[in-house]
């Protein structure tokens, strides 16, 4: 694209930016760093008239996504935003936004989770609410995160999928760094997203339930429905994602690769630091080293297809976490990748690192050494080892 119609701007500001030229038409969230400019930005947007939204001010997080689901479920196009801590006191009604099949899209600066406190950016936060039954894309740069929100809209609200989405953006290390981001044009945006059309809602004049009791005999089969949903949808997220490109130019896909096509070493991973790998294998490159990297943008549903037809033949897969296992022999990416191996007989040697946790910089070297680390390594697993992982750089 054309740089002159780039913009230098905050990426969360930029965010916000993207909820507008969606025209949501409610918005409730609570204040909570590192996410926090994303909703002050949009309560000025509203307070201004330029953005025709209901700004629901409420107490806390669990009370914003609350709201958000009473939106919903009355026929509105609804966002919302969250980070770290805010997260976790959203985790009831996480299930409940999914359970009642409602198109809420939410940012989340992720953020470390206390104690001890931290401000700073892993995944601990997203990992810990994963299998809350939402779509869950990863972003790994401001341009992406201001597009992801324009591509979570349009698939939420169709009527194959029907789901919460988050749209993962690394809390600081994107959330409130400038870039320069394009902006698509607000009539591309309209022609691309139609207004919301609810299939069910609530209104007085038509009384529903919604979320109703369910006996053992029902239960199970409620939940397979959603969870059929769930895996259903990364058909549409990939048609979706396919239009998108065509309109913007803008090409995104669930699972992205930067030079494997000749690398018997790869590696896995998500979010801003794919970037920071990106330098590290050309760096690698330099000095008569191929690796390449396999980028997870969707990360549920799982998008087991797409990675198995990028990960087959490889010989070494370095898996790379933002995230402690709590208690876990593996971090929560690799244990995805290595039950994918297991299934679909990638003949590899896997390795799991974890790395930057509450913030702490990972540079580029840092995956140069662990790439020679694993090219040492003879088997995925140790026998009698109390963890699979290791934590790069940790002072014991």
């Amino acid at each position: 694209m054309n740089n002159k119609n780039k913009k230098g701007i905050e990426v969360s500001i930029a965010l916000s930016e993207s909820v507008k030229l969606c025209r949501f038409e409610a918005i409730s969230a609570y204040p909570i760093t590192p996410q926090t400019h994303i909703v002050e930005h949009l309560s000025e947007l509203v307070a201004e008239g330029e953005l025709a939204a209901e700004f629901i001010t409420i107490e806390s997080e669990h009370s914003a996504l609350s709201a958000c689901i009473g939106a919903s479920a009355a026929g509105a196009r609804t966002f919302t935003s969250t980070s770290s801590q805010g997260l976790e006191l959203m985790h009831e009604i996480l299930f409940i936004a999914s359970g009642l099949r409602m198109p809420i899209v939410m940012a989340v600066a992720n953020r470390a989770l206390s104690a001890p406190l931290s401000i700073w950016n892993d995944h601990g936060d997203v990992m810990a609410a994963r299998d809350a039954g939402w779509i869950q894309i990863f972003c790994e740069n401001g341009q992406e995160a201001v597009d992801s929100i324009i591509i979570a809209t349009r698939f939420a609200e169709d009527r194959r999928v029907l789901l919460p989405v988050m749209v993962n953006l690394d809390g600081f290390i994107l959330s409130h760094v400038v870039e320069p981001i394009e902006f698509p044009a607000q009539e591309s945006v309209d022609a691309f997203l139609p207004s919301y059309d609810p299939l069910y809602t609530l209104h007085p004049d038509r009384p529903l339930t919604m979320g109703a009791y369910a006996l053992p005999e029902l239960y199970t089969e409620a939940r397979y429905a959603q969870e059929n949903a769930l895996i259903n949808s990364k058909d549409v997220i990939n048609e979706v994602m396919g239009e998108f490109g065509k309109k913007f130019g803008r090409e995104y896909r669930v699972v992205e690769s930067y030079n494997c096509e000749k690398a018997d070493t790869v590696f896995v991973a998500m979010g801003s630091m794919n970037e920071n790998i990106m330098t590290a294998i050309d760096e690698l490159k330099s000095r008569g080293k191929e690796a390449g990297l396999v980028k997870i943008r969707l990360f549920r549903p799982f998008p087991s297809e797409e990675l198995a037809e990028v990960l087959s033949g490889k010989k070494r897969i370095i898996v790379i976490d933002r995230a402690m296992p709590g208690g876990a022999m593996n971090g929560p990416v690799f244990s995805e990748i290595s039950s994918l191996a297991k299934i679909r007989g990638l003949d590899a040697i896997l390795s799991n690192f974890i790395l930057g946790l509450g913030g702490r910089d990972v540079v580029p070297e840092a995956f140069i050494d662990i790439y020679n680390e694993s090219m040492a390594r003879t088997s995925t697993f140790v026998k009698a080892a109390k963890t699979n992982y290791r934590i790069v750089g940790v002072r014991e």
